[in-house]
């Protein structure tokens, strides 16, 4: 979608879909946003939060980056998007549940099994996939390599519970956590079907959410 098919959206939505959430807009932005909810996603365009989970201006405190991937706390002096975004909201928001959502065919799961360059241009991305080698690792360790196709969703999956795990690293979500204030969550978004599965610990795997 080009950029002039963006605006014609826009002047759309400020004609229709504006005015059906005009006083929600106006309430929101005169007491400020207090979602329950942070949901960290994947860049992708295929996948929208909003979208997927039906909600509305207000519910979600939204992340996304490449690949849904969390570093693991790190307490230095560089630039942290991803950790302060953690930080924003789970200690000025203070939102009771976070999701983490890995999706179907994942360009940055894929990317782990190719070579990326060093040069700078993808400097960025060849250390940002690092995030997601223990993920590979894990899915190698599963299901071999004989099945790609297998290996890929195996991956994504995988992956999704490595992030949680890094999420624990951060001081004040184990904190939260320990003390029954903040609940971490695994999904799973196929984008051909729309089903989202989540991580159920007591069956230690991915099932389908009831529809």
């Amino acid at each position: 979608m080009d950029v002039q098919k963006l605006i014609r959206n826009y002047q759309e939505f400020k004609k229709i879909q504006f005015k059906e959430y005009e006083q929600l807009f106006e309430r929101l932005a005169r007491k400020g946003q207090s979602p329950k909810t942070f949901f960290i996603g994947c860049s992708d365009s295929r996948v929208v939060p909003d979208l997927i989970t039906g909600a509305k201006p207000g519910d979600l405190f939204v992340f996304r980056n490449v690949g849904n991937l969390v570093p693991p706390f790190k307490p230095d002096n560089d630039f942290h998007g991803t950790a302060a975004a953690i930080e924003y909201a789970v200690s000025v928001l203070g939102v009771q549940d976070i999701i983490v959502c890995g999706h179907s065919h994942c360009g940055a799961c894929k990317s782990l099994y190719k070579e990326v360059p060093t040069t700078p241009e993808f400097v960025h991305i060849h250390k940002w996939l690092e995030i997601g080698k223990p993920a590979k690792d894990a899915a190698l360790a599963e299901v071999g390599m004989e099945d790609k196709e297998l290996l890929l969703r195996t991956t994504e999956k995988a992956s999704v519970l490595i992030q949680l795990q890094n999420l624990l690293t951060y001081p004040a979500v184990q904190k939260r956590v320990e003390e029954g204030k903040l609940f971490l969550h695994g999904w799973y978004y196929k984008i051909e079907s729309g089903e989202i599965e989540y991580f159920d610990e007591e069956v230690g795997d991915f099932v389908p959410i009831a529809s």
